[in-house]
C-alpha cells in the first residue's frame, strides 16, 4: 500500500493560512507505525504548546496521552509563574489594582486547571474499569425523612 501526502499551493490562501493539524510528515509516521504494528518515537515530548498540541493529535498510546497531558500540566506551572510577575509587575508600576485582580484571579484558575490535569492524567493510562450500573431500588422502599428544621422564633 502507498499513500501519498501533498499539499496545493493554494490551501494556504484558501484557508486563511490557519492549521489545526501539522507537519504531514508526523502524520505520516504515525500512519506508518499504526498499520504496520511499529513502535512510535520514544522521543521527549516538545516544550513548545503548539508542538505538543502536534503532538496530542498523533498520540494514540495511553502512556503518550498521559504524558501530554501532564507536560501541558508542566507548561501551565510555567504559565503562572508568568503571570505571577506581571501581577507583581503590574503592583508596582501602580497600575489599577483591578489589573492585579484579573491576574490573581488567572493565575488561580491556572493552578486549579493544572491540579486537575495531574488527577486526571494517570487515568489514560489505566484501563477504564466496565461501569457498575445502579442498583434497582424497590418501588415500596422507604424515602428518607426529610430533614427538619425547628421553627423559627419570633422577635420581639
Amino acid at each position: 500500500m502507498v499513500v501519498s501526502f501533498s499539499v496545493r499551493r493554494q490551501a494556504a490562501a484558501k484557508y486563511d493560512h490557519g492549521s489545526c493539524g501539522g507537519p504531514v510528515t508526523v502524520f505520516a509516521q504515525a500512519l506508518h507505525a499504526q498499520l504496520y504494528g511499529l513502535p512510535t518515537d520514544d522521543d521527549p515530548l516538545p516544550t513548545a504548546l503548539d508542538a505538543l498540541l502536534q503532538a496530542a493529535h498523533t498520540a494514540t498510546a495511553p502512556e503518550q496521552q498521559t504524558a501530554i497531558l501532564q507536560q501541558v500540566a508542566e507548561q501551565l506551572r510555567n504559565a503562572i509563574e508568568i503571570i505571577q510577575r506581571y501581577q507583581y509587575q503590574a503592583q508596582w508600576d501602580r497600575l489599577p489594582d483591578t489589573v492585579a485582580e484579573q491576574l490573581r484571579d488567572a493565575r488561580d484558575q491556572a493552578q486549579q486547571v493544572a491540579k486537575t490535569l495531574d488527577a486526571v492524567a494517570p487515568a489514560f493510562s489505566s484501563h477504564p474499569a466496565a461501569p457498575v450500573p445502579p442498583a434497582p431500588q424497590s418501588r415500596h422502599a422507604a424515602s428518607p425523612p426529610a430533614p427538619t428544621t425547628p421553627p423559627a422564633g419570633r422577635r420581639r
